[in-house]
């Protein structure tokens, strides 16, 4: 191996090291990585960032403002509560329902906004029909990842891959281009997760799980009001004993533990008391006569104000990840105060300003009335889920106008009227000319960080390529696949995308795989468009965690989920998708 070739490897595993390990944001990591190259020579200081002009940056751009319009406007919440149902027949009904519907709008619009409308109202709508919610969110998120592949627009990998095809001088995908191996894919995905999503995902309301605690229980701690109601009064004639879905975990003193809540343990002003329960017991806790917030700073400032709960779930590009919300200063910062943390398959006990929060921990805020407003779709939150206060109303008369907007940049594209880059921008320019989407509205829908590792990644994917280091794995994987045929390179080229792809962000795996791909397929004399193909569906695969996409981290709270609980569905969806990819791919390309 080449020394620039070696460089190159060097810097990318410790990049690899650092997105795995989470030592930095991925965006930072990659940004670094690239710099890297300049420094030591490898790429060209002019050509580095020259993927924040490549049309697949520009093109996810400007669908983050066309989602922005939709989820503001098209009421999306409303539409998935028609497709569920009475709940009569269970979860795989359910299943049946919204399966379908959902793969086809992913195709066509980015699949996050989706699953972050869909996921509250799906749980709220298991909630109240007896059905277990981690049966349904889990498939809701895959289905998502698998209609993303139907179209070029349906996911970012896609138009990367688009993109990174076109810079070497091949012709780029066009809207349908990934179709004809996206369909079968979505067909019989489909059919796993509503045949099998029942079956293999646990059911979190069994006996056994109810009395170790319901995993999207929140812990919650509240202080005894001194002279209150139940200053001096045993926890048994307090009432605090035998609460309907809630229980009194324990009781600390002068911030030393008592112990089990005894029932016969006498409450005294001051007491700090630790509680354990759902959502809605958590508000009407907070609503108890002689209980207040133990932690009265944070709320301190909310007092005269109108103002109610709000449930938030950390996303994994938030600034939130990693600190603290005394290190973060989330009162001034969010302008509410967060009374509860629940994060899935943990019972979290410490003060709430200690907690070091996680992608996909969910909190529960005391916010004013404007704060769904104020944080709804901003990329610190994966979702803002309202419980006290009323929802915005979200200006339905530009309903029509963002749906008409949408189509009409599909059917612009899907025709070949216009190219798909023309045809989004000219969607965006209708909806803030028209004043759907206001400017200002439009630039915060714009997520820095996706658009920073798109660019980061395609510049990497050159200096992988410039390095030599795409040749020489290529030729590693050319050898292996020489004793047999070319399907077996095919086969490494997606099962390694479909590896890295859980380890990093997907655009940034399919980014590092393009180049290698595109170099394995002129050196077996395979189609190259093939092989870019095969790399966008695998880095779409993303099903075996809780971290490798977006869309798994919004259900991995809501859902009540633990780590390894993605195995269980996600392993056949990731056979079905290599499946797919090696029976498909050769036939059509």
């Amino acid at each position: 191996m080449g020394s620039e070739a070696a460089l190159a490897a060097v810097i990318l595993l410790v990049l690899i090291v650092a997105l795995v390990r989470e030592l930095a944001p991925p965006a930072a990591a990659m940004v670094g990585a690239l710099v890297l190259f300049v420094l030591v020579g490898i790429l060209p200081a002019e050509s580095a960032f020259l993927g924040l002009a490549n049309p697949a940056t520009i093109s996810i751009a400007g669908l983050f403002i066309v989602a922005r319009a939709i989820r503001d406007h098209a009421d999306l919440d409303r539409v998935i509560s028609r497709f569920l149902g009475d709940g009569r027949h269970g979860a795989r009904a359910a299943l049946l329902r919204f399966v379908p519907p959902v793969i086809l709008l992913s195709g066509f619009m980015n699949n996050t906004p989706l699953v972050a409308t869909g996921a509250p109202v799906i749980r709220d709508w298991a909630e109240r029909h007896g059905v277990a919610t981690s049966k349904l969110l889990m498939p809701l998120s895959f289905a998502a990842i698998i209609g993303g592949v139907l179209t070029l627009v349906g996911t970012g990998p896609n138009l990367v891959v688009s993109g990174m095809l076109e810079s070497a001088g091949e012709a780029p995908l066009g809207f349908f281009g990934l179709t004809p191996a996206g369909l079968p894919l979505a067909v019989i995905g489909g059919v796993v997760l509503i045949v099998l999503g029942p079956r293999l995902l646990p059911d979190r309301r069994t006996p056994h799980e109810r009395s170790a605690g319901d995993p999207r229980d929140y812990t919650v701690r509240l202080e005894v009001v001194t002279d209150g109601p139940h200053d001096g009064e045993t926890i048994a004639d307090a009432g605090l004993r035998d609460l309907p879905r809630v229980f009194l975990a324990s009781v600390r003193r002068d911030g030393a533990s008592q112990g089990p809540a005894h029932p016969q343990t006498v409450l005294r002003g001051g007491d700090e008391l630790v509680f354990v329960g759902d959502v809605h017991t958590v508000r009407d806790l907070l609503a108890r006569p002689g209980l207040r917030e133990a932690e009265r700073a944070q709320t301190a400032v909310l007092e005269g104000e109108r103002h109610g709960l709000v449930e938030c779930i950390v996303g994994p590009n938030s600034d939130l990840v990693g600190v603290t919300m005394k290190q973060v200063a989330f009162r001034g910062r969010y302008g509410g105060a967060v009374i509860a943390v629940h994060r899935a398959g943990e019972r979290i006990d410490a003060k709430l300003g200690t907690v070091e929060l996680h992608p996909g921990d969910a909190l529960l805020v005391l916010a004013d009335d404007t704060f769904v407003e104020r944080w709804h779709g901003h990329r610190d939150f994966a979702v803002v889920i309202p419980l006290d206060t009323e929802q915005p109303a979200s200006g339905n008369g530009f309903r029509w106008l963002s749906l008409g907007t949408l189509a009409g940049m599909i059917l612009l594209a899907a025709t070949g009227t216009l190219p798909v880059l023309t045809a989004i921008l000219l969607a965006c320019a209708v909806l803030v000319a028209t004043r759907a989407i206001r400017f200002g509205r439009a630039i915060a829908a714009l997520d820095v960080d996706v658009l920073l590792i798109v660019a980061a990644a395609i510049g990497l994917g050159s200096a992988i390529e410039a390095s030599g280091l795409a040749a020489r794995l290529a030729t590693g994987i050319e050898v292996a696949a020489a004793a047999t045929t070319p399907l077996i390179a095919l086969a490494l080229i997606a099962f390694g995308t479909m590896l890295l792809t859980e380890l990093i962000t997907n655009v940034a795996a399919a980014a590092l795989m393009v180049p290698i791909a595109l170099d394995v397929a002129q050196r077996v004399e395979a189609e190259p468009t093939g092989f870019a193909v095969a790399v966008a569906l695998a880095a779409s695969a993303s099903f075996l965690t809780p971290i490798g996409y977006q869309t798994n981290t919004i259900v991995y709270g809501l859902g009540g989920y633990r780590f390894g609980d993605y195995w269980k569905l996600g392993l056949p969806m990731a056979v079905v998708t290599l499946s797919i990819i090696l029976i498909v791919v050769p036939l059509v390309w």
